[in-house]
């Protein structure tokens, strides 16, 4: 089929660093699944996270499924062939696990087709044995619109939980306990959630208003896991190089997670709390190891806030000193214009100058103090004019529009 579809590369699984390994001594399968196209996918920092985390697990193996292009899935099912895992081109449905993250409610609806193009059922009473259909990610705080279709949803950091998870899963199976059973098991697991185990309960308008347990061993209450440490041992020292040029096609270096400046539009601002910082010697640390496993040339320091980041003078100059005969571009997502200084741009000469993305976010102070943005018009156009006086030539603005209050000329 691959002649006959737009970049075939997607579909290969051949990458550098791809992680292979005997499947007579696996015990636990997990399908990581992510519900857009590779290019996309490919990009998640997430996505390399937990598949090296649960890589390293004995007995546990996890591959990589992406949505397929409209062409190529219009192909898979002319010709029936079910969703594949891009490691051994296994079907969806021969893994213990699919594990989906949803990002952003859009999202949903890919999920569903996918579910039909692996052949598993789409709802979860209707489902027997294995696999679990697993959710996570950002949306999973509000997973009621989707509660139906997941066996479990974990909400939260996964870095501990789904190694928790993987051998729960592998004991249940090695104690041949049924797939309730092995849902009862996951249910105990902190941040774990399944839609069966609870009663959903409405208001007299019909509206959202809790969850009443219906199976005894299920908690009253789930509780969110976090992270309290982010450890250096989460990140691939090896990350996959992608088989096509991908929509963020560099090394993600995650200097911390978490933000605490309350912009009221923010929702990961709110999810991602508390504010966790990494060391600057762990963080040059995994960037040489990741640029000496990759042949990238270009870091992207990401946060929610990068410039909020205490130490980023200190991480600059170890950033510089690792890579000034490299030519290593380092560069920064959105930053703050309050928090473009001197400092940050006369790092930012020493390598290839790619475009400054400053987000006031609104473009009038009165709307800026209305969504808790704290920018200043004196502080965005100071931002702007060092930029251009220290070299660069494009500057990109973000802005969101349809802020509570809006009007035309305001």
């Amino acid at each position: 089929m691959l002649p006959f579809v737009s970049k075939p590369g997607q579909y290969l699984g051949n990458e550098i660093n791809i992680v292979r390994k005997d499947l007579k001594d696996v015990d636990v399968r997990i399908a990581l699944a992510f519900p857009d196209v590779y290019e996309v996918g490919m990009s998640y920092m997430g996505f390399p996270i937990l598949y090296n985390i649960l890589n390293q697990q004995q007995g546990v193996y996890a591959e990589r499924a992406f949505s397929p292009s409209v062409d190529m899935e219009a192909l898979m099912r002319e010709k029936n062939i079910p969703l594949f895992s891009l490691e051994t081109f296994s079907p969806l449905s021969d893994f213990d696990v699919i594990g989906f993250t949803f990002q952003y409610e859009l999202h949903f609806t890919t999920i569903l087709n996918l579910l039909d193009l692996s052949g598993v059922e789409i709802e979860a009473a209707d489902r027997s044995g294995f696999p679990l259909v697993i959710g996570g990610g950002p949306s999973a705080y509000n997973p009621e619109p989707v509660a139906d279709f997941f066996d479990a949803i974990l909400l939260g950091d996964g870095e501990e939980a789904v190694v928790e998870m993987a051998h729960s899963i592998r004991r249940a199976k090695q104690r041949g306990l049924s797939r309730k059973e092995t849902l009862l098991e996951l249910a105990k697991i902190k941040g774990v959630y399944v839609p069966g185990f609870y009663r959903p309960e409405y208001d007299d308008e019909g509206r959202f208003a809790g969850l009443t347990p219906i199976e005894s061993g299920a908690p009253k209450r789930i509780h969110a896991r976090t992270l309290s440490e982010i450890k250096p041992g989460y990140y691939p020292e090896k990350p996959l190089v992608p088989m096509i040029q991908t929509t963020h096609d560099r090394i993600s270096l995650e200097i911390a997670r978490g933000c605490s400046r309350g912009c009221r539009f923010c929702n990961a601002g709110m999810l991602y709390r508390p504010v966790r910082q990494r060391s600057p010697r762990e963080l040059v640390e995994q960037a040489i190891n990741n640029v000496r496993a990759t042949g990238y040339d270009e870091i992207s320091l990401v946060s929610l806030s990068t410039s909020d980041y205490t130490r980023l003078g200190e991480l600059m100059l170890l950033l510089r000193n690792a890579f000034v005969d490299e030519k290593v571009n380092v560069s920064f997502p959105s930053l703050r214009p309050e928090s473009f200084t001197p400092q940050v741009a006369a790092f930012a000469k020493g390598v290839r100058k790619s475009g400054l993305t400053l987000a006031p976010e609104a473009g009038s102070q009165r709307l800026r103090k209305v969504i808790n943005k704290a920018t200043t018009t004196d502080e965005l156009l100071r931002a702007v004019d060092l930029a251009f006086s220290e070299g660069w030539n494009l500057v990109k603005l973000y802005f969101m529009i349809g802020h509570p209050t809006e009007k035309r000329g305001h």
